[in-house]
């Protein structure tokens, strides 16, 4: 009789699972394939099936942090009406290609950022150069200092830049430094931290991470962005980490790790320091009025002839327009399209959109490193080169390090550069940050960038890469299934 009962309280639970993870898979729409999964799984082991599915199928931020995020709303009209005049977003588009204003109206409606008209940006792509820069920046500044970066690391010229903000807090700088909480884990651990703080610099945590933390959100949605903002007159973006490569993972066995970053003045500042702040409301009790009048907050003026729409993306605050962004540009293309990526795991939609531009007679080219530090990802990638190298996609396969420069150009006239990487986890779950420049003379500069890099990389042969052994195309193909996770 008991053993009836047990038998029956399974079944109850077993059904009320699947209900109730049914319900929320269908309510939330996410792909059919992907939903169809789930629920494969959760009626096939209920338990782990739903314990999985909490933990990583729905990209929850948690309700705090949800409300915060849904409150930037109005503080970004705030900042927008105080730092950004009108004529700032008046783009003159008959300077620029026919689809360049369909693309700004695209994030424009998408995201709610539209472009800003008169910026200047200089590409630096040698990390030593680059930390002395900002360390330079900082020692120079007068009012604030505004920072995020997904990882920090000791030495080398990193420590150049802590000793910058020390400096500058003590001088009565107004420092705020956003760093991630697990990109960033051994730096957390250090010295370093404690003595910002002693300095006066207001050093947080990006989305803290733990058992307690994975109950109300995912552990795994992370702030990705790279951007510094020095007295809201220039800026900084790109691909690198608060790191020096010399000291920075060389126990990985990829070579150093290769990165580009880009110094900017004029309007574009505006937008990177107002997607700084509003990831230091969602973390911070500080009320925008607190950052307003401390970090001297006020109007940027146009400076250069630079058209830059910057796309800032994540869980709960956009939904795909990142993804729509980088659709646009690649059917933009009809002569060329060169992309380099560190991790390449894209979705279908990415995946038919750069096999289409090559069907189309566009000349593509794609420059990933040889080696990378994820395994998994590795091996996830390879899974897609054989489809688009049968369409004539050319494979550059960097090797003088791990390549981690994140850019677009199509057809030398429009580019994207700045955080994502061509990947799911970077479109779907990490908090990221691009450019989107309209217009050659940025364009140029970059294809010459990537044109190093393919010098420097061996082309894949596509007959020889087909020869590649049975059992190395399995584990591609089985990791694949994994992709939206890597």
């Amino acid at each position: 009789m008991e053993a009836a009962i047990y038998s029956w309280l399974l079944v109850i639970a077993h059904l009320a699972t699947f209900v109730t993870i049914t319900f929320r898979v269908v309510m939330r729409k996410p792909a059919i394939g992907v939903a169809l999964a789930w629920l494969l799984l959760v009626i096939t082991v209920p338990l782990a099936g739903a314990i999985f599915y909490l933990l990583i199928g729905e990209r929850r931020v948690g309700q705090r942090r949800a409300q915060k995020i849904a409150r930037l709303h109005t503080d970004y009209s705030r900042l927008s009406d105080l730092m950004l005049g009108e004529s700032i977003t008046q783009v003159d588009w008959s300077q620029h290609r026919g689809h360049a204003k369909a693309m700004n109206d695209l994030g424009d409606k998408l995201i709610g950022v539209p472009t800003v008209a008169g910026s200047t940006g200089k590409l630096l792509t040698d990390s030593q150069e680059i930390l002395q820069a900002i360390a330079d920046d900082i020692n120079r500044a007068e009012t604030s200092v505004l920072m995020e970066f997904y990882i920090w690391n000791e030495g080398g010229l990193a420590d150049k830049v802590v000793e910058a903000l020390v400096a500058a807090s003590r001088r009565g700088v107004s420092c705020r430094v956003l760093v991630d909480a697990v990109g960033a884990r051994p730096w957390w651990r250090s010295k370093q931290p404690a003595e910002l703080r002693e300095a006066g610099v207001k050093l947080l945590q990006a989305f803290p991470a733990g058992v307690w933390q994975a109950i109300f959100s995912r552990n795994d949605l992370r702030l990705h962005r790279k951007i510094v903002v020095i007295d809201g007159k220039l800026a900084w973006t790109g691909s690198m980490n608060l790191v020096d490569p010399r000291f920075f993972k060389q126990e990985a066995n990829v070579g150093e790790w290769v990165d580009a970053m880009v110094r900017l003045k004029g309007a574009v500042v505006a937008p990177l320091a107002m997607t700084m702040i509003g990831d230091w409301l969602v973390e911070s009790d500080e009320s925008i009025e607190d950052i307003i009048e401390s970090a001297g907050i006020k109007r940027v003026e146009s400076q250069g002839g630079g058209d830059v729409q910057v796309i800032p993306s994540g869980p709960v605050e956009t939904s795909d327009g990142l993804l729509q962004m980088l659709l646009a540009i690649i059917n933009s293309a009809h002569e060329e399209l060169v992309m380099t990526t560190p991790y390449f795991v894209p979705d279908d939609s990415l995946l038919r959109a750069i096999r289409g531009a090559a069907a189309r007679g566009v000349e593509v080219h794609l420059v990933m490193p040889a080696k990378v530090d994820s395994l998994l990802t590795r091996y996830a990638s390879r899974s897609y080169l054989d489809e688009l190298m049968e369409l004539g996609v050319e494979v550059h396969l960097f090797q003088a390090g791990l390549l981690h420069t994140k850019s677009i150009t199509a057809d030398r006239s429009m580019s994207m550069f700045g955080t994502v990487n061509l990947d799911m986890r970077s479109i779907w779950l990490n908090y990221e940050v691009s450019l989107f420049v309209y217009g050659a003379t940025y364009a140029v500069h970059l294809r010459e960038l990537q044109q190093s890099y393919i010098e420097d990389s061996k082309l894949l042969n596509p007959v020889r890469w087909r020869e590649r052994p049975l059992r190395e195309k399995l584990l591609e193909n089985i990791l694949r299934l994994l992709s939206p996770v890597l």
